[in-house]
């Protein structure tokens, strides 16, 4: 008893008997203000600060303190970690091929074009430099045709297949020209180009 309150103490009679009644009034006195104070309103508009918007001075946080996931950023990474495979740059073959024959697409081209490099390093016949020119940009080309006829060449898809036709197609095209103009004896004769040339060295 000497912790305790005596039945007789005034104070504890007097929350004795408003107990239940008070208790319902206090829980929904705190219902009402919590209802008030949460923004539960329908009248009453929201603020931007209230609701956490990113012109508002407040941040709403969890109820746990947790703080909210960041934002994504629509910028671009600095660093990039992946790529996305261009338009036709699947295997050339199925996957229970060989790894060559899954590439030979790029394999080709690079083989025509190292032929050529070869040609032109070793020279060992008259005309090779202009030959091993042309083989060049005949490889190029080929490129561009495989890039448009076939469906998957593998890593010979670079960028989109327009891109990849209009740079095989006209680096190839530009070689092969100005391996046929070449001086001395060309063999395609271009009379605007001549032209041209004497009106700069005049």
């Amino acid at each position: 008893m000497g912790a305790g309150t005596s039945p007789a103490d005034p104070a504890s009679a007097g929350r004795e008997a408003d107990g239940p009644d008070s208790a319902a009034e206090g829980g929904s006195t705190a219902t009402g203000n919590t209802e008030a104070d949460g923004g539960a309103e329908a009248g009453r508009p929201v603020s931007g600060s209230e609701a956490g918007e990113p012109g508002g001075g407040a941040t709403s946080a969890e109820p746990d303190g947790e703080a909210a996931a960041p934002r994504r950023s629509r910028r671009f990474p600095l660093f990039t970690r992946d790529t996305a495979r261009p338009e036709g740059g699947g295997r050339a073959a199925p996957g229970d091929a060989p790894a060559p024959a899954r590439q030979w697409p790029l394999l080709t081209v690079l083989c025509t074009a190292g032929a050529g490099l070869l040609i032109v390093a070793l020279d060992p016949f008259a005309e090779a430099f202009r030959i091993g020119t042309v083989l060049i940009g005949a490889a190029l080309i080929a490129g561009a045709v495989l890039r448009w006829v076939v469906p998957s060449v593998g890593m010979l898809a670079v960028r989109s297949r327009f891109t990849d036709l209009v740079t095989y197609g006209l680096m190839g095209t530009l070689i092969v020209l100005l391996a046929l103009v070449a001086q001395p004896k060309p063999w395609l004769d271009v009379p605007i180009l001549e032209d041209a040339v004497r009106f700069t060295i005049r």
